[in-house]
């Protein structure tokens, strides 16, 4: 694990560094996870195992550091990204986000040109609550730190989601509230036009499950192919990391 010192916060952002060929690959988790925990077995399977891969750990999550002036807005998260990006001198990056990662991935690709292609799985696009997100967001910052982190950690235990409440759990709660309110709240441009109007290609990754969400016919129509894991609903590094590994790999040689 490396860190990538964030001065005026006084922060370490840290990450996986995997040696491999170019173009480098790197990967931003989700909501309440991190790439540390939902990614290693996803870079090491099948033809990604030979390709440099970076797993980071957005602040505020995973081995993260958790700074509490810190906004965990998507803005400043993608921003701290192409810092990174920056820093590591690296080029022609293809940048793989899910979910909230998704989002934080298409404001990165906007905001340096390191990045070559944008690969996202069920990103964020539009000002809409998610089923984790909504949850976050119906209490006030103050109240979902004393009670309804812990309480979000023991409904996702009892759902059977073990593995994902283990990561919520190391996730800061200030962090996952702040994200899940900008995540969902109104913004100009919103994210769905921001990936609309980057000047690289673009790859959209979707669950067998979820194949009914309109985004299936969107992404085609604007020139965006979509790839799809079977047996799979949104947790897909889970559910079937074989074909998730599949369809990044159909991605890239698209």
């Amino acid at each position: 694990m490396k860190a990538f010192r964030i001065e005026e916060l006084a922060a370490d952002l840290r990450y996986m560094d995997l040696p491999g060929h170019e173009p480098t690959l790197v990967y931003i988790h989700g909501l309440g996870t991190a790439s540390s925990f939902a990614f290693p077995q996803i870079v090491s399977s099948g033809p990604l195992r030979d390709r440099r891969s970076i797993l980071i750990d957005l602040l505020g999550f995973g081995y993260s550091d958790h700074p509490d002036s810190f906004s965990y807005s998507m803005d400043d998260q993608a921003a701290v990204v192409a810092r990174l990006l920056e820093a590591l001198l690296l080029q022609d990056v293809v940048l793989f986000g899910h979910s909230l990662g998704g989002a934080v991935a298409i404001l990165a690709a906007a905001a340096t040109r390191r990045v070559s292609r944008l690969i996202v799985a069920e990103p964020n696009l539009d000002p809409e609550p998610g089923i984790v997100s909504g949850l976050i967001a119906k209490w006030n910052e103050q109240e979902y730190i004393a009670s309804g982190h812990s309480d979000l950690v023991g409904k996702m235990q009892t759902a059977g989601f073990d593995g994902y409440a283990r990561t919520l759990e190391a996730t800061d709660a200030r962090a996952a509230h702040r994200s899940a309110l900008n995540l969902i709240g109104p913004r100009t441009p919103t994210f769905r036009n921001v990936f609309l109007e980057l000047p690289i290609p673009r790859r959209f990754v979707i669950a067998e499950e979820n194949l009914a969400d309109p985004d299936t016919e969107w992404m085609p129509a604007n020139g965006v192919p979509v790839f799809t894991v079977p047996d799979s609903g949104h947790d897909m590094m889970t559910d079937n990391p074989v074909g998730l590994v599949e369809a990044i790999s159909r991605a890239l040689e698209s």
